[in-house]
């Protein structure tokens, strides 16, 4: 091959075209037969294709040349006597057909999802998260490439195998520890979203957007944005100055994670009502002032700092009963509750359910959204699909607070023993 007359004659920019399409056609296995066009060939681009041939190609709008004509070219003139294909790998290089490339791809896959599968294997509550992650995408979206994609599993993969994190800690301090930087878990980061989906997994978080979702994710995997922002309501509970203060008023208290870190209550009433909404616990205060019966309010799924409080309080000697909305959402957070303190439902089972959807409360609405489970009681979610109807604490907010006052003589029907907490399921809710 006479490599300076084959880049003179066919190595040109006004013939790049016409060498490139060559080489897609290596690489899909075709031969180099037929016509290939240039739709909008400029002058420099027809006079380089005339010179190639010795003729003019055609008078028509786009550029058209045949490639076996080519291949003849260089092999009659003995600039590349093994012909086009010669020629294209001599001026572009070695041609890689897309299937050996696909083939080899693949297999840069399958060793960079090696770590998924170590991590499934060692800590199965991740198996079916890393199985849907290696199915749907969201590595190879994010990273592109098995290059990138390697350090990207590894580091999330170093995250995960640290939750959950007990005591809750700050997300920064935890990055710069685990990732050796404190921005590494920052919004928008690779890694962040990547191991954001594990942590819900692993905790049940539901699905959500925005800054405030991803705060209340990461403190359900007990990592926060800020020590005071995770916050928990509290009436009646006592245990240290300022929540003394607070039950002696008979006034609602908020109780930072900082708060509960730091100073968390010293001593645990035997029995602790728990409810999801802010409107019991504030009626309950205005209600019962200082003689109502302890109370927490989640506020929705459970905050870092609300089980940092139960949990302190059961290590100490509380024991829970719990109340929720009837309906799907309800459901889910008492379900997650549950898979962290142990409770017992508080006038939160289906006997409790069908009272309230006899009573035709004028506050009951249709029921909407994806059914859930409710272990402590299984007929509680077959009696919402079956009546579907959603009843929300307020509807049977007299009920909760007669249970509250002190002279009452029981804290409210539940459904049996005391559930135990049970291990975090890695399926989303």
């Amino acid at each position: 091959m006479d490599e300076a007359r084959l880049r003179r004659l066919l190595g040109g920019t006004d013939l790049a075209w016409l060498v490139e399409r060559a080489r897609r056609r290596l690489e899909r296995g075709q031969s180099l037969t037929g016509a290939v066009s240039l739709a909008a060939p400029s002058p420099a681009e027809r006079a380089a294709a005339e010179r190639l041939l010795g003729r003019t190609p055609g008078a028509g709008r786009a550029l058209t040349v045949r490639l076996d004509a080519v291949d003849a070219v260089l092999v009659r003139s003995g600039v590349s006597p093994e012909g086009l294909e010669a020629a294209v790998t001599a001026l572009t290089g070695r041609v890689v057909p897309l299937d050996e490339v696909r083939r080899s791809e693949e297999h840069a896959w399958e060793e960079v999802y090696a770590s998924l599968a170590l991590l499934a294997e060692d800590l199965p509550r991740y198996a079916a998260w890393a199985a849907r992650v290696r199915h749907d995408g969201l590595v190879r979206r994010l990273a592109r490439t098995p290059t990138a994609a390697r350090p990207l599993l590894e580091q999330t993969v170093r995250v995960l195998r640290e939750l959950p994190v007990e005591p809750a800690r700050s997300l920064s301090v935890f990055a710069a520890d685990v990732l050796g930087s404190a921005h590494a878990l920052d919004d928008g980061t690779p890694v962040a979203t990547l191991a954001l989906s594990g942590a819900r997994a692993l905790t049940g978080h539901p699905e959500g957007a925005g800054a405030a979702w991803r705060r209340a994710a990461w403190a359900s995997a007990g990592l926060l944005r800020d020590d005071v922002s995770s916050t928990v309501l509290t009436l009646n509970l006592r245990g240290n100055p300022a929540l003394d203060w607070m039950a002696d008023a008979g006034e609602p208290c908020v109780l930072t994670l900082r708060q509960l870190a730091r100073r968390p209550p010293c001593t645990a009433p035997p029995v602790l009502h728990i409810c999801e909404n802010p409107a019991v616990l504030s009626a309950a205060a205005d209600v019962h002032g200082p003689d109502g019966r302890p109370l927490v309010c989640v506020q929705g799924q459970p905050s870092a700092a609300a089980l940092t409080l139960l949990k302190h309080l059961r290590a100490t000697g509380a024991a829970f009963r719990y109340h929720g909305d009837f309906d799907w959402g309800g459901l889910r957070i008492a379900a997650t509750l549950m898979r962290h303190v142990p409770w017992r439902p508080w006038r939160y089972t289906a006997v409790d359910y069908r009272e309230g959807v006899a009573a035709g409360s004028a506050a009951a609405r249709p029921l909407s959204g994806n059914p859930a489970p409710s272990p402590w009681d299984p007929d509680l979610a077959a009696a919402l699909a079956e009546h579907g109807t959603r009843i929300e604490e307020e509807a049977v907010l007299d009920l909760l607070l007669a249970d509250l006052g002190q002279g009452a003589d029981a804290p409210g029907r539940d459904a049996g023993p005391t559930l135990k907490a049970a291990p975090a399921r890695t399926e989303n809710p």
